[in-house]
């Protein structure tokens, strides 16, 4: 089944972490830029962190540099994202998105598949 699969979300205070995790089947995952997408409430979905090509450049939004981090583990075919020092502007609904074809991107590339979300809440 073609599909991307994401746990790991909850709630945090702030200054905490938080580690998501999003995990792909029934696609050349190796292939795929996979990244994470962050939609607040009353705000546009954006792109928080992504793999930008198959060499493995990875793309931060200015926000969240320094504090979240992107890997992944290819055995196991799953995509990380470390939050640390958390903030409440963090807080919403993170999606997983892949772009199984492959490139090289500046940005975070549109996703043609992506998964269904999990939400992430900040309060003290």
């Amino acid at each position: 089944q073609v599909q991307l699969v994401e746990s790991g979300g909850g709630s945090v205070q702030p200054g905490g972490s938080l580690r998501l995790s999003c995990t792909a089947s029934g696609f050349d995952f190796e292939r795929a830029l996979i990244g994470w997408f962050h939609k607040a409430p009353g705000k546009e979905r954006e792109g928080v962190s992504c793999f930008t090509s198959n060499s493995g450049n990875t793309y931060y939004k200015n926000r969240v540099k320094g504090r979240f981090t992107i890997s992944r583990d290819d055995s196991r075919k799953t995509i990380y994202l470390q939050m640390d020092d958390v903030k409440p502007e963090d807080a919403g609904n993170y999606l997983c998105g892949a772009h199984r074809d492959g490139g090289s991107f500046f940005y975070c590339p549109l996703p043609d598949l992506w998964g269904q979300g999990i939400q992430v809440t900040v309060a003290a």
